[in-house]
């Protein structure tokens, strides 16, 4: 990937299971064609093309034309993949094996580390977009909110409220900043898009173009911050801010 793809990629968090409703993997293969028709690269975490909503963005990205970089940490691979999170009707967990493609359009990192995978993603994405999805999902766009909220770095982090999935998330933060945990101007650091009222509209709604538009409308520089994270206590510096994530 080379630098002009960087400013322009984006990362996608959400579930290596598909969900029990249509909507979520039609809103997932809608931000997959999005993000080809619009020449963006696809950042995730490398689950096999077409399985879960995960493998399901990315399916669409190649299908499309586009670009889609996996970050995976060796622990999986030798696993074989990650486990499907939902559970099969004879109790079996599916396991969602690593992309296999020759396809250029396809790459793949092996890290060592879930952390390293994060850190990773980061670094190569101007912005987050979160589907639906589990607890994976939810500590991965908190974290990466929380890196804008101090000054690692200044990008948009895009919620995809499908079938009002996310409407506990924006109470809870409602509720912090109610309770004086979160500065009010803090409810900014991310964005929640709704769909239509109509939740049988969800389906059809284009949701790729609406998480487009939320990261294109991300302006930075108005989250103010004391913090250098390049500082080291030997007195160099680190190359890059995300070094102290």
């Amino acid at each position: 990937m080379n630098s002009e793809e960087r400013i322009r990629a984006v990362a996608v968090y959400c579930g290596s299971s598909i969900g029990k409703r249509a909507a979520y993997a039609k809103a997932a293969h809608s931000v997959g064609v999005a993000l080809a028709k619009s020449n963006r690269p696809l950042i995730y975490g490398g689950g096999a093309l077409g399985h879960g909503l995960m493998g399901t963005v990315a399916h669409a990205v190649v299908e499309a034309g586009g670009k889609v970089t996996g970050v995976t940490p060796y622990a999986l691979v030798a696993a074989g993949g990650e486990g499907d999170k939902s559970i099969e009707p004879n109790g079996i967990k599916r396991r969602v094996a690593l992309p296999t493609s020759s396809s250029n359009n396809i790459e793949t990192i092996i890290v060592n580390s879930m952390h390293e995978r994060k850190v990773e993603m980061a670094k190569r994405a101007c912005g987050f977009v979160a589907l639906p999805g589990g607890f994976g999902t939810f500590e991965e766009f908190f974290e990466v909110t929380t890196w804008t909220q101090i000054g690692i770095h200044d990008k948009p982090v895009v919620l995809l409220n499908v079938l009002n999935y996310y409407e506990p998330i924006r109470n809870m933060i409602q509720s912090a900043i109610e309770e004086g945990f979160v500065q009010s101007f803090s409810s900014r650091l991310i964005t929640i898009v709704d769909g239509p009222e109509d939740l049988a509209q969800h389906e059809t709604y284009d949701w790729g173009f609406a998480a487009l538009r939320a990261i294109e409308s991300w302006k930075e520089g108005e989250v103010l911050t004391n913090y250098d994270w390049t500082k080291r206590i030997d007195g160099t510096r680190a190359e890059g801010s995300l070094a102290a994530s």
